[in-house]
């Protein structure tokens, strides 16, 4: 189908990579805990544009590019790392009361997650080594190809953290009559954060 072999296993693949804990995984949960469905939705969203522009980077070559110059992948990747880590230091050092670390707004959210996602240059590499996986040399017609894959992994996205977002509001709901729960989980939230952060730094 549109030169991609085996279409199903993509599909599932791409399904697998999404269900993945990882930083856009937390974003979507935090973004929703904080601005309910609007906000789950705009990182959805977020989330969705920084995979298309990653994904039509590393299409143009780019991930060859960051790999021929090592020090041009480092730059990227410590500014995605001190990123999260910066998010995750705000929201361990958040009081009670204070603003969130996170803007209800569901623009502000839309913004984060694209940045979370955008800022980690191993996804870049990821979809470089991932798309020729699935691409029939025989039937492949060239950017049409690349095309389907990237409307494809757009809609799985949508639908991925259309569930997410509905699943973490319906559970959040139940825990508002408790605001230590939520107390707790975004101490934990912040320490996973900065643990993502220390990952992709001193990973190589």
């Amino acid at each position: 189908m549109f030169g991609v072999k085996d279409y199903g296993a993509f599909v599932v693949a791409v399904i697998v990579f999404l269900a993945i804990p990882g930083p856009g995984n937390l974003a979507l949960i935090t973004s929703t805990g904080k601005g309910g469905i609007r906000g789950g939705l705009g990182a959805t969203f977020g989330i969705i544009a920084g995979d298309q522009v990653l994904m039509w980077a590393a299409v143009a070559g780019v991930a060859a590019l960051l790999l021929a110059y090592p020090t041009a992948f480092h730059a990227v990747q410590w500014a995605g790392a001190a990123y999260l880590a910066w998010l995750g230091l705000k929201m361990l050092l958040a009081k009670p009361g204070s603003a969130p670390v996170l803007n209800i707004q569901p623009r502000h959210y839309f913004r984060q997650a694209a940045l979370i996602t955008l800022l980690n240059p191993k996804a870049i590499v990821f979809y470089m080594a991932f798309f020729p996986l699935f691409v029939d040399p025989a039937t492949h017609p060239g950017v049409a190809t690349f095309a389907a894959m990237a409307a494809t992994i757009a809609v799985l996205t949508f639908l991925y953290g259309l569930g997410a977002v509905l699943l973490t509001h319906f559970l959040a709901e139940r825990m508002r009559a408790n605001p230590l729960v939520g107390r707790i989980l975004e101490k934990l939230a912040g320490a996973v954060l900065i643990g993502f952060g220390v990952k992709l730094a001193v990973s190589r």
